[in-house]
């Protein structure tokens, strides 16, 4: 069911149900007047039968009020005087004056103020007045359905004229309703009319204010989808520039095997195929790490990390290339009842951002030297004996697929960016410098700090 059309449903529904909570609310309201009202002449015209009335009693042998007109006779105007009776009795409970309906009125000895009674089977309201010497009871009494009449009528006045406006008013109603959602109406239409690869935001200068949290929700919706299609064409461009030259090279030494005369010759030509080989899979591997560091969420992130078993991973792995180009890899620790930096995040994704940066301090420090992990409380550092770098160099850090000239190890250039891209999803940063003693290179991984505005 459509918005509007529920919105159409509730407005039918709850509108007869207000109105019949303020029909009854001013049904009980009048009836309280008109009972007041009528109460009060009532005790009036009590009062002024017992001062005007009674003292003759004690002239006339069997007095009775004179009659009252008849309904639509001239003297009775718009009256209706028949739901009204007058009635005097004496202490023994004879009736001593009385008009045409008073003799219907219950004697009650002891009654005084007001009693709903039925009287010929209709509801009555009668008020009991004792005189002060107790000699007489006067009582004065009026039908129920006379006051009735009057409230529903004057409820009555109140409610028809919105019965009669009710049409209009559902009119009314629908209109408005499809005026207050005609801004859904255009996102629709806006949203509808889109091309797929249209990721602009939707404006939202117009907008109701009800509607700008959802706007704001989608175009970050958007922005975020943009930025990681960005990633992706990116990704898919570099991956195929940088696959194309070693697959070239792999056809090109796969034809100097066939082509070869000789077991030297063939020989030399197998190791440089090997060498592309290992190349290319460093490059794949690599362009994995970097397509999931790329695209991992919080959801990842979210895991205390245990460093001890990480970095005796990562030296295991880093093991081989150290011992290829005799390094020696050593680590430090925080002191006793210290833990190392405390952090939550993917386990998976912290060892290969410390695998990336031991591999590269290998990999390139000078042979017979050293590379040091020292694993802080509040940061960690990796550090070789590679000579401080220049501000060209360290400006290049993080550009993927920059390797500088004259390497002699084989790498894809990845490896800085993949530690820089978990380091972000981590609160991390990675800053590099020229060591303690200014004549080395140190990575330092440490929380990324705010800067005020």
């Amino acid at each position: 069911m459509s918005l509007q059309r529920r919105l159409m449903l509730y407005l039918l529904v709850c509108a007869p149900l207000v109105w019949a909570v303020a029909v009854w609310m001013s049904v009980n309201r009048s009836r309280h007047e008109v009972n007041e009202l009528y109460d009060t002449e009532l005790i009036r015209l009590a009062r002024q039968i017992q001062a005007t009335m009674l003292p003759a009693l004690s002239l006339q042998g069997e007095p009775s009020l004179p009659p009252l007109p008849q309904a639509g006779q001239a003297d009775s105007g718009e009256g209706d005087v028949r739901d009204l009776a007058v009635a005097v009795w004496d202490r023994e409970g004879k009736i001593v004056m009385s008009d045409r309906e008073g003799g219907g009125l219950p004697f009650r000895a002891n009654a005084v103020g007001f009693v709903d009674d039925l009287v010929a089977g209709q509801p009555w309201r009668v008020y009991y007045l004792q005189s002060t010497s107790g000699q007489w009871l006067v009582a004065v009494g009026q039908g129920a359905y006379e006051r009735d009449e009057v409230v529903f009528a004057l409820v009555a006045s109140q409610v028809l004229p919105w019965v009669l406006v009710l049409p209009l008013l559902l009119v009314a109603m629908a209109w408005a309703v499809r005026r207050a959602l005609a801004p859904i109406h255009a996102l629709t239409g806006n949203l509808h009319t889109r091309d797929g690869g249209d990721l602009a935001p939707v404006p939202d200068a117009r907008a109701p204010a009800e509607l700008k949290p959802l706007l704001a929700a989608m175009n970050s919706l958007f922005e975020r989808i943009d930025s990681l299609l960005k990633r992706e064409r990116r990704f898919t461009a570099d991956a195929a520039h940088e696959l194309r030259t070693p697959l070239a090279v792999l056809r090109a030494q796969w034809d100097v095997v066939k082509r070869s005369k000789s077991d030297e010759e063939r020989r030399l030509a197998q190791q440089q195929m090997d060498a592309g080989l290992t190349r290319m899979d460093r490059l794949v591997t690599q362009m994995l790490a970097l397509s999931r560091a790329e695209t991992a969420t919080a959801n990842l992130l979210s895991v205390e990390i245990d460093w001890p078993p990480i970095v005796e991973q990562v030296m295991s792995d880093c093991l081989e290339l150290a011992d290829r180009r005799r390094i020696e890899l050593a680590c430090e620790w925080p002191e006793t009842n210290r833990p190392a930096l405390p952090l939550i995040g993917s386990t998976h994704l912290v060892t290969v951002l410390l695998r990336n940066l031991v591999d590269n301090a290998a990999r390139y420090a000078p042979a017979d030297s050293t590379v040091l992990l020292r694993m802080g409380s509040t940061q960690i550092e990796v550090e070789n004996a590679g000579g401080p770098l220049s501000d060209e160099q360290l400006a290049g850090l993080g550009q993927r697929f920059h390797r500088p000239p004259g390497q002699e190890e084989g790498g894809s250039g990845l490896g800085v960016s993949i530690a820089q891209r978990i380091a972000a999803l981590h609160g991390l940063e990675i800053v590099y410098d020229a060591g303690a003693h200014g004549n080395a290179v140190r990575a330092t991984v440490r929380f990324a700090q705010i800067t005020s505005p």
